[in-house]
């Protein structure tokens, strides 16, 4: 399909991924804007198919489409552009697979999805709970959209898995927004979870063991393999209402491995949502 930002018509009910290459507020370092290309590129190598483990191509023939990247998603008036284009998409019935991008993408993301689902749950799949009030003097550093998320209202519930990075105060935030976590100490086993309503998915690449996925800004060791994280998608039991996948970072992944891990956890979440279909 023609990208959407270059005329394009929005599909209908289609799985519709989309670009959004914004780095603007990633502290320490940068490259999650160059990610979604990478990832497309690992997604269609020749190296491996396009199937799903759970038995659904993710090709047009079933429904998926890819939009392109969004242009002009960075600047004073980029989360509007964010959240406008997620709107658009929505009211074409479509469930949207966003490619980041830094995780300060998934508040004008969500603002984009809270007007038109409600209950909404967010299942956040982090090392870090990017709960922060302010970092570096910046409320909308990709430290702190979860923060921006609950302060909003945006979301009736927001369940954590992997954290291993929290301090006092974003132990405070957590108490405060009542947010459900699950640390990575205390995982044991992948948990079967139980939701009532969509569910949106925000994968930070960095909820992985560095020995899995090494091309990302923020690497904490002791994290999930990816087949912890594909048999936490493939056991949700809510509809998966759409997915982003953020903060990998080309530039740290010199051999591509981080870039195939991430095309390989978007065929599962388009297959979650083709079972759902």
């Amino acid at each position: 399909m023609t990208p959407i930002e270059e005329g394009g018509t929005p599909p209908d009910h289609a799985i519709v991924i989309l670009g959004i290459p914004s780095d603007e507020n990633a502290s320490f370092a940068k490259g999650a804007a160059l990610a979604p290309d990478r990832i497309r590129e690992a997604l269609h190598s020749e190296a491996s198919n396009l199937w799903s483990e759970t038995g659904h191509e993710i090709s047009e023939a079933n429904g998926i489409r890819d939009a392109g990247n969004l242009q002009g998603a960075e600047g004073k008036d980029g989360p509007e552009k964010i959240t406008h284009t997620i709107q658009t998409l929505l009211d074409h019935n479509n469930r949207v697979i966003v490619l980041g991008g830094d995780h300060a993408i998934t508040f004008p993301i969500i603002r984009g999805y809270a007007r038109r689902f409600a209950p909404l749950t967010l299942l956040h799949l982090d090392a870090h709970p990017d709960l922060y009030d302010s970092y570096g003097e910046n409320r909308f550093s990709h430290a702190c959209p979860m923060a921006r998320i609950m302060e909003a209202g945006l979301v009736t519930r927001l369940v954590q898995v992997g954290i291993r990075t929290f301090n006092a105060h974003q132990r405070e935030q957590a108490d405060r927004f009542g947010v459900e976590t699950l640390e990575m100490r205390h995982l044991n086993k992948i948990p079967a979870f139980s939701f009532k309503g969509p569910v949106y998915l925000s994968l930070d690449m960095d909820v992985l063991d560095p020995a899995f996925a090494p091309g990302v800004s923020h690497p904490e060791p002791g994290g999930m393999s990816p087949r912890d994280v594909i048999t936490l998608i493939q056991s949700l039991d809510a509809p998966l209402a759409g997915a982003d996948i953020v903060e990998y970072n080309p530039k740290r992944d010199p051999a591509g491995l981080s870039a195939r891990v991430a095309a390989k956890l978007l065929k599962e979440i388009a297959g979650k949502m083709l079972d759902n279909k």
